[in-house]
């Protein structure tokens, strides 16, 4: 390394020093601010709820607020101890929901008090409607979280698609986020759903688990059945980077998918080929894992240019660098459609879309699925999961493409 370059990285070390205590500090205000908002709707804020109420209330929020750090520690960190993960998870999305809708009822409340009807009363009104609306949703948010993810149809136009493979089906899982929950029932149901829709390729697109090949043998194993006419493919998420990529990707090969680690397969049907090609997840370059990194030049060497390309690549934000390469289709995961309203915002920052199908470009459409399970809360809200069929239509067609979203069934499409 030259002098300036040294003198350069060490001046980078030292920006990025400098910035690391600045991490705890923001990570602690945002965590208190999640318990305190709705700890002061619900007890405090005018309420004047008796002593033991507001005492109790006061001890629960606390009691959570000490407790978390050390949980998710426990839970996500070297120790993976999977009970400490379910306790931390769940408190964290009953304390976002909460979070959220206090913002709404505190905003009621401020109107209220503008219009001269605050009071105990009106106060006491707002903390039990936030608290209920809190408990319906997160009932139901579990309930779609567990059940099997509902079957999601849609046509994709794809103009340098051959003849003979109009009407190809490409069924698509992703962020199936095997975890803490012992999900192997739900695994099972989950390829009974796949297998019912006659898929030509069946994709998993990322974030298959939390966790390793080892902790996780029970749930990974229904994917051993997954049935495709041309291919299983599978890429890693950014949450394989958190365990063992390495490790998964020798799973996957052991259940009969083809792993796309920077490279691709070529499928046909009909007399004419379809490039299926798969990149690591952005992250994996900073995981420090060796020949872990998203090339896309990698996984499309030695591809014929005039073959249509079907990527699979986690984070849809790899869009840009997929038009830039004149890609037909990529198909991502990631985002869980925001998983619980209202936190779709906050991934619309970092990332392009947040679900559905998308055009970029002149030639490049994306299809960014909600994700078939969940990561950390048991809960989705106003953010469904899917089992996408993706109906492969050669040449230009009216619109981005027909999407219908029905109960777990056979998917139409030709005949391979």
């Amino acid at each position: 390394m030259k002098d300036g370059e040294a003198a350069e990285a060490a001046e980078d070390g030292g920006r990025r020093a400098r910035r690391r205590p600045l991490g705890l500090p923001v990570v602690l205000l945002v965590l208190g601010l999640l318990f305190a908002l709705p700890w002061a709707t619900l007890f405090a804020f005018g309420t004047g709820w008796p002593l033991p109420v507001f005492v109790a209330g006061t001890a629960v929020f606390g009691a959570g607020l000490v407790s978390f750090p050390f949980l998710m520690a426990a839970g996500h960190g070297r120790r993976r101890n999977d009970r400490a993960s379910r306790v931390a998870d769940t408190t964290l999305g009953v304390v976002w929901v909460l979070f959220s809708w206090s913002v709404l009822g505190d905003l009621v409340h401020l109107v209220l008090i503008g219009l001269g009807a605050g009071g105990a009363d009106r106060a006491r009104a707002v903390a039990l409607g936030v608290a209920a609306v809190a408990v319906v949703l997160l009932a139901w948010g579990h309930y779609e979280a567990m059940r099997v993810p509902r079957i999601r149809r849609v046509d994709v136009p794809l103009p340098r698609l051959g003849g003979g493979l109009d009407g190809t089906r490409v069924v698509v899982l992703a962020d199936t986020h095997y975890g803490p929950i012992d999900r192997a029932r739900w695994s099972e149901r989950v390829t009974e759903a796949v297998n019912a829709l006659d898929a030509d390729v069946v994709v998993h697109a990322g974030d298959i688990a939390d966790g390793t090949p080892a902790q996780r043998t029970a749930q990974s194993a229904p994917l051993g059945t997954v049935r495709a006419r041309l291919a299983k493919v599978y890429v890693t998420g950014n949450h394989e980077y958190f365990g063992e990529a390495q490790g998964w990707l020798d799973r996957m090969a052991e259940l009969g998918w083809e792993p796309l680690h920077n490279r691709h397969v070529v499928v046909e049907r009909g007399g004419d080929a379809l490039v299926l090609a798969g990149v690591d997840d952005v992250t994996a370059e900073s995981s420090g894992l060796a020949g872990h990194r998203a090339n896309l030049l990698g996984a499309l060497e030695g591809a014929d240019p005039e073959r249509p390309v079907l990527l699979v690549a986690h984070q849809p934000k790899y869009v840009a660098q997929a038009a830039a390469a004149g890609i037909d289709l990529q198909i991502s995961g990631h985002t869980h459609g925001g998983q619980i309203w209202p936190f779709h915002f906050l991934v619309r920052v970092d990332q392009p879309v947040v679900q559905g199908l998308s055009r970029h470009g002149e030639r490049t459409r994306l299809y960014t699925s909600r994700g078939s399970g969940f990561w950390g809360p048991p809960f989705r809200v106003f953010a469904p999961s899917e089992i996408t069929v993706l109906t492969l239509r050669a040449g230009e067609a009216d619109g981005e493409g027909q999407d219908s979203q029905g109960s777990q069934g056979a998917g139409g499409g030709a005949t391979v």
